[in-house]
């Protein structure tokens, strides 16, 4: 019978995985009940995602605002801090002020406006215009927002990021100065010492500091990248991709990932026969038309993954074959123009037009979002995604 299903995505349920668990073991397994209780079989090319979050857990990767402290005090000594470009998050990065905070002597904070990198908007865009005001140019003192745009609360969190993260500050006895601003060149006005926020224009950020006087310049992939005290740490990315565990801990973004997913791939290959690809996803890469925020908050949407998965799709559009290049053809000789198009297309369809539309982005990138939206953030309790027929297309 002719398949009438493209791709599949499942949710897989597991248990509730803890530090010094053998995430491998656990996902396998999972797997496999999973196939048995719902009645699906396993084949090559099937997809087996893990969200980074229990790989971390399993790790034990959790560091506490004292380790922070510890880091930050390391780096900076006793010279005031400018805290540039946080995102604006209880989950992503108020723990990491606090430690912050608690390692400082006086922290001058530059926010991004009218929103941060993601997203997160401090003030609608429609105001701006309307008060005048250029957020490339134009530099606010806390006074001068405050007295332009009031107290503005976040879209889903109802929270005044001004406040909250000030407040968070001063909990230490830390002078805490707040300032709004675009251009990294501004913080060197209050500080020559800054640690940089921001997740993907990091590397472009600082850089700008180092060039314009700054002396010392770290980013948060900088902090916590070997161990303090016996904390958790991440080698490349620091605090990056941390989120909160407690009021005083965050877990961090699991490290050595790779040796993971590839025993996950040979366990599955030893119990299946079959050849699954693994890889290990956080953050979709995907924008909130609602809240206008871009989901990804991670450094990388995979810190790993198996080889198969390497590369973009290489797809052309059906709507566009079947409206041009075979606009004169219907039913069964349509589908079979189609079909031997697909069979005998070319391995680099760049600039075709036939491609239009498709978006080639990463594989891992697209398979990322897909699963992080299947998994959601709440308590749907299914961290492991299982993907068939994602390489199929109109032919198969």
């Amino acid at each position: 019978m002719e398949r009438v299903v493209g791709t599949v995505v499942r949710g897989l349920r597991c248990p509730i995985i803890n530090q010094g668990d053998k995430i491998e073991d656990i996902v396998v397994n999972s797997v496999l009940k999973a196939s048995e209780v719902e009645g699906f079989q396993i084949n090559d090319k099937d997809i087996v995602t893990v969200t980074e979050s229990v790989v971390a857990r399993a790790q034990g990767n959790y560091a506490s605002i004292d380790h922070i402290a510890a880091d930050v005090q390391a780096k900076f000594g006793e010279e005031t801090i400018g805290v540039i470009f946080p995102i604006l998050s209880r989950n992503r990065f108020a723990i990491c002020l606090r430690g912050i905070a608690k390692g400082a002597k006086k922290i001058v904070l530059m926010l991004n406006y009218p929103s941060d990198e993601v997203g997160n908007h401090l003030v609608d865009l429609d105001t701006l215009d309307e008060k005048g005001v250029n957020p490339w140019t134009d530099v606010l003192t806390e006074k001068q927002f405050r007295d332009l745009f009031g107290h503005q609360k976040h879209t889903f969190t109802g929270i005044d990021y001004i406040d909250y993260y000030k407040s968070i500050v001063k909990e230490y006895g830390i002078e805490c100065e707040v300032i709004f601003a675009n251009d990294p060149k501004t913080i060197l006005d209050y500080t020559k010492n800054v640690l940089s926020c921001d997740i993907h224009s990091r590397f472009r950020t600082k850089r700008i500091l180092t060039a314009n006087g700054a002396e010392k310049v770290y980013s948060l992939d900088d902090i916590l990248t070997k161990s303090i005290d016996g904390s958790g740490y991440n080698e490349a990315y620091g605090l990056l991709g941390s989120n909160k565990s407690t009021e005083n801990t965050v877990k961090l973004f699991p490290r050595n990932c790779q040796p993971v997913v590839d025993k996950i791939q040979q366990m599955l290959k030893e119990k299946t026969g079959n050849n699954v690809e693994v890889m290990v996803y956080g953050d979709g890469a995907f924008k909130d038309p609602v809240g206008k925020i871009w989901e990804l908050a991670d450094p990388v949407v995979s810190p790993a993954y198996t080889s198969g998965l390497e590369g973009t799709p290489n797809e052309v559009k059906l709507k566009y074959l079947a409206d041009n290049n075979f606009a004169d053809l219907k039913g069964k000789e349509l589908e079979e123009a189609i079909n031997n198009y697909i069979e005998n297309k070319g391995e680099d369809l760049v600039g075709s037009m036939e491609t239009q539309g498709t978006t080639p982005r990463k594989l891992t990138d697209l398979i990322g979002s897909l699963s992080d939206l299947t998994s959601g953030s709440g308590d749907k309790g299914t961290p492991i995604i299982y993907i068939q027929g994602y390489f199929d297309n109109y032919t198969k």
